[in-house]
C-alpha cells in the first residue's frame, strides 16, 4: 500500500509538469534550480533521541502561470545523523515571485525517511523491524534572492502528516 501512494504521489507531481507548462503564457521561462540544504527533522515520537540533522540537496523548476504566480515541482534527497539514516522525497509547489528573484511558497507531497532503528532504541531492533516510514508532506518556505545573482539563500518548514517538524536551510542556484 506505502508504495502503491509513493507511486502515485510521484505520478501526480511529474503530472504537474506538462499542465505548467501549458499555462505558461509565451514571454514566461521554466525556472529550474538545483542547491544544497542542511536543516533539522524531529521526528515527533516523543522519546529521546527522535531527531537529527539532515545534509543533502534539492533540485526542481518552477512554471510562471499569471504574473507573479508560480507553479513547481521539486525533488529532495538527504543524508542524516541521529534518528535518520536519509529522507527523500518530491513535492509540488505555489508560489508568488517577489521582484526578479525572491520567492514565497507552499509545498505538499511525499516523503519517506529511513529510520535508524538503532539509535532510537538503543540497540538492535527485533528481527523484521521496519526501518522506514513516510506520508504526507506540507510547508512553507521562501528563496531570497540576491540582485540579480543566480544565487539564492532558502528557508523553509515542513511536517510529515503533522507529527514531525523539519526545517532546512540552503543555497540554490537558478538556472
Amino acid at each position: 500500500m506505502m508504495k502503491q501512494l509513493q507511486y502515485g504521489v510521484a505520478t501526480i507531481a511529474l503530472a504537474l509538469v506538462p499542465g505548467a507548462a501549458m499555462a505558461q503564457s509565451s514571454d514566461s521561462a521554466v525556472e529550474p534550480y538545483v542547491g544544497v540544504s542542511v536543516g533539522y527533522h524531529d521526528l515527533g515520537l516523543g522519546i529521546p533521541g527522535d531527531n537529527g540533522g539532515i545534509y543533502g540537496g534539492v533540485a526542481g523548476a518552477d512554471f510562471p502561470v499569471n504574473g507573479p504566480i508560480f507553479i513547481g515541482v521539486e525533488g529532495n534527497y538527504h543524508f542524516g545523523d541521529g534518528a535518520i539514516d536519509n529522507e527523500y522525497g518530491v513535492a509540488g509547489r505555489i508560489g508568488y515571485k517577489i521582484g526578479d528573484n525572491s520567492k514565497v511558497y507552499v509545498r505538499g507531497g511525499y516523503q519517506e525517511v529511513e529510520l535508524d532503528l538503532v539509535h532510537i532504541l538503543g540497540g538492535n531492533p527485533p528481527p523484521g523491524a521496519d526501518d522506514s516510514d513516510g506520508d504526507y508532506l506540507v510547508g512553507i518556505g521562501t528563496d531570497i534572492g540576491f540582485g540579480t545573482s543566480p544565487l539564492r539563500f532558502r528557508l523553509a518548514a515542513d511536517t510529515i502528516s503533522f507529527d514531525s517538524t523539519r526545517l532546512t536551510a540552503g543555497v540554490l542556484y537558478a538556472f
